[in-house]
């Protein structure tokens, strides 16, 4: 079933090394973070691998103290913020999942229809 995409934010409010969440399906949570990394922006369910658990332990806190790595939180596990890869933690090797964006003519961040 395709869906048309969801707008998101504005590409400013989203600043390098950063992450933020949001709640596109309205589960009440948030279930993708986007993260603008190396001046790209990057998507992920915000659900970890091993035991798919939300990955922040409060709102907007995805990423190590360094910014150099997604974390987990729960777990520990770190990921890398170009491919989303697990580098470090109970569930080495797996990967997030990716999610697809677009940004549209005056800026705006929008995930693509499921």
């Amino acid at each position: 079933m395709s869906m048309t995409a969801i707008y998101l934010c504005p590409q400013a409010v989203l600043a390098e090394g950063c992450a933020r969440g949001f709640d596109p399906w309205r589960k009440g949570r948030d279930t993708v973070f986007v993260l603008r990394w190396q001046g790209e922006l990057k998507a992920w369910l915000n659900s970890c691998p091993h035991l798919q658990v939300p990955l922040h332990y409060r709102k907007d806190r995805f990423m190590s103290a360094d910014r150099q790595r997604i974390v987990c939180h729960a777990h520990g596990a770190l990921f890398m913020p170009d491919s989303g890869l697990c580098v470090l933690g109970p569930c080495l090797g797996q990967s997030l999942r990716s999610q697809v964006l677009s940004v549209d003519e005056r800026g705006g961040v929008w995930l693509a229809g499921q």
